[in-house]
């Protein structure tokens, strides 16, 4: 473990944990192990046990004041190397980088992919599930998701990343240089102008693609129960909706489908009338039947992402036709069965070619 001359680097009943086998027993342990992960060694571990401790613990000092000066250091420590490596990006374009570096959605992968959140104490059991459901769909991502998921990311995973930090900043007798020397091992991969551009916001980029067509985007939100959901207008046409229990996942996703959606606009007109956003009884079906007049290959479905525990699996899928102009590939939305996933993609396949014009 290193070892500057300015710092050294290196109870609540349950701790936030992916699987039983992988509860962590005691306070030291827990220190011990998450040296282990910064290598680092602390002058004073108290502050990473404070680091380690969840607001829900009242009878211990939580993370909540380290919290607070993480958030600042790491986002100083980000701005200094953007600043830095893009010499030539102008204050927006930095302003985005940095804030794809710290936020919530990136932050709490880091926790997952480095095993943070088995050495958090804390008295809320309600955290648990949310957790473990969120570690699986990370797993599953194909991708690093920065902008979001499939499952909006839980705030305690990145305030967890943000006292950490804040407790090596403070051991380090508030040393910005050092922090970054320690740290930023824990966050790669940095996400670069490259990454940034070939993984644009959705909702920026809706907004930015309408615009350059001289279109205005209206996106409203309204509550269904427990759901928020998300619609997408573009000159006042309706486009497609998305629900989540979280506003801003409702409008990540609605985004993200309209993008999907729009993208067909070149495609051309199938003789298949559906009202938007619908579920489309026999979606499969129709769509096997709207190939075979257009004399295309029949559709192919394959699932894209399971998510949740064995006993509440959730599924998403894709279909895709490959036809002269390219190849028509969509996803549907989350659902409890295989064959509904399924349905749903080929109903937002249908819903795609609605409005083109292949005859």
């Amino acid at each position: 473990m290193q070892s500057p001359e300015s710092c050294v680097i290196v109870s609540c009943p349950t701790t936030l944990i992916a699987d039983e086998d992988e509860e962590v027993a005691d306070m030291e342990t827990s220190v011990k192990a998450v040296e282990e992960i910064l290598n680092y060694k602390f002058i004073k571990p108290k502050l990473l046990e404070e680091a380690l401790t969840h607001s829900s613990c009242i009878d211990s000092v939580s993370y909540q004041r380290l919290e607070f000066v993480g958030d600042a250091a790491l986002g100083l420590a980000i701005t200094n190397y953007v600043y830095l490596a893009y010499p030539e990006l102008d204050p927006g374009q930095l302003s985005l980088l940095r804030a794809a570096n710290i936020s919530t959605e990136k932050l709490a992968r880091v926790a997952v992919r480095h095993g943070l959140y088995k050495y958090v104490r804390h008295n809320a059991t309600a955290l648990d599930e949310k957790v473990k459901e969120f570690v699986i769909t990370v797993h599953q991502e194909e991708q690093a998701e920065f902008h979001g998921g499939a499952m909006k990311a839980p705030k305690v995973l990145a305030d967890i990343v943000e006292s950490v930090a804040a407790a090596v900043y403070v051991d380090c007798g508030f040393d910005l240089k050092n922090l970054w020397l320690i740290f930023r091992g824990l966050l790669e991969p940095i996400i670069t102008l490259d990454l940034l551009e070939e993984q644009p916001q959705p909702v920026t980029m809706l907004y930015e693609l309408c615009q350059k067509d001289g279109k205005q985007v209206d996106i409203k939100h309204w509550r269904k129960g427990e759901k928020d959901i998300a619609s997408i207008y573009v000159d006042g046409q309706f486009i497609i909706s998305a629900s989540s229990e979280n506003k801003e996942n409702a409008k990540l996703h609605a985004a993200k489908a309209a993008l999907q959606k729009l993208a067909f606009k070149s495609i051309g007109k199938t003789d298949t009338e559906v009202e938007p956003n619908t579920e489309i009884d026999g979606a499969k079906q129709k769509l096997h039947e709207l190939c075979g007049r257009k004399k295309w290959p029949i559709p192919t479905y394959r699932i894209e992402k399971q998510i949740g525990p064995a006993h509440d699996r959730r599924f998403i899928c894709s279909v895709q036709v490959p036809i002269a102009e390219g190849l028509l590939f969509v996803k549907g939305e989350e659902k409890s069965r295989v064959k509904d996933a399924e349905n749903s993609a080929a109903s937002a396949m249908i819903w795609g070619l609605q409005d083109s014009n292949l005859s």
